[in-house]
């Protein structure tokens, strides 16, 4: 930040689309700028599933590699530990207020890339924090291999509940859907999932019961317990972009961004890539590909070339 020379590139968020972003720019000859608040959704994740020749790698070893693969280029600098306040667009095209706690400097760039990633609302569940991560997880295609063929719980009260249900049936015979006293779960939609022999349980929980983050049960507000081996969560997911209120992009009605097919918001020089860009939270695996995606997009539209993309 001491060279005030504008960046080709500002890459907001540091996960694995904003790093693979700036590995394809900066392998294009972009001078790019990575600002991260290492704060990332997957923290309490021990282990990560589905990407290509780092399957079982834990999420902070993967960012680890890969920021060592960077620090290799010399056109690629990374901000740990700072976010940034406040984005706005000038005549040459953004300016950035960034720092840790408040805003302590300003770097500028003719385009920038969102990779923000999303913030993570667990369900209301006593003690869920403890297992979350080890034996409660979020994402059934990157954990339930490792939970198959065992008991399972699903809690949530989001309306695509029973749709979940079903797709998490596949690795087991035996799961139990939890509502939390919520309708979630339609009278309809439990008669269907039950008689798939998924059972619906609609009583809030008033205990997980474990050691070390191993669920090995579910406790009821009417004294029911139902034992268990693990299971999945439902969060809420919502999209952290107040720092975009000198801008305005276009968001859909749940809070999304708009952007086209190749990650080109509706604000000119402005992208954005992986969670940021989809509703709800994708592979790691496939944030690393979108973000390498919008990168060669960047690169095509800084030199006026039509893209396939």
């Amino acid at each position: 930040m001491t060279d005030q020379a504008p960046y080709d590139v500002l890459i907001i968020g540091g996960g694995p689309a904003g790093l693979s972003a700036a590995l394809n720019l900066g392998r294009s000859l972009m001078r790019v700028l990575v600002v991260d608040a290492d704060r990332p959704r997957n923290a309490a994740t021990l282990q990560s599933h589905g990407f290509l020749t780092r399957d079982g790698l834990p999420p902070h070893e993967l960012r680890r590699l890969a920021r060592a693969e960077l620090a290799a280029y010399p056109n690629i600098e990374i901000l740990s530990r700072n976010r940034v306040f406040a984005l706005r667009t000038t005549d040459a095209g953004f300016t950035a207020e960034v720092g840790r706690r408040e805003p302590t400097g300003a770097v500028s760039a003719h385009s920038v890339l969102l990779a923000t990633g999303l913030r993570e609302t667990l369900p209301d569940v006593p003690n869920l924090r403890g297992f979350y991560g080890i034996s409660l997880f979020s994402c059934a295609a990157c954990d339930a291999w490792e939970l198959r063929d065992r008991r399972l719980a699903l809690i949530g009260e989001s309306s695509d509940l029973a749709d979940r249900a079903r797709l998490i049936a596949r690795w087991t015979d035996s799961l139990t859907v939890f509502t939390l006293g919520s309708d979630a779960v339609t009278p309809a939609q439990q008669t269907e999932l039950e008689a798939a022999g998924v059972a619906v349980q609609r009583h809030p929980i008033t205990e997980l019961v474990g050691e070390r983050g191993i669920l090995e049960a579910v406790r009821l507000a009417d004294g029911t317990e139902v034992a268990l081996d693990g299971g999945f969560v439902r969060p809420e997911w919502q999209t952290e972009l107040s720092f975009l209120d000198g801008i305005a992009p276009a968001l859909d009605g749940d809070g999304n961004l708009v952007t086209d097919r190749s990650g080109r918001t509706d604000v000119p020089g402005l992208y954005a890539a992986g969670d940021a860009a989809t509703p709800g939270p994708q592979q790691l695996i496939v944030a690393a590909g979108a973000g390498a995606r919008v990168a060669a997009v960047m690169v095509h539209d800084s030199v006026g070339v039509a893209t396939a993309h």
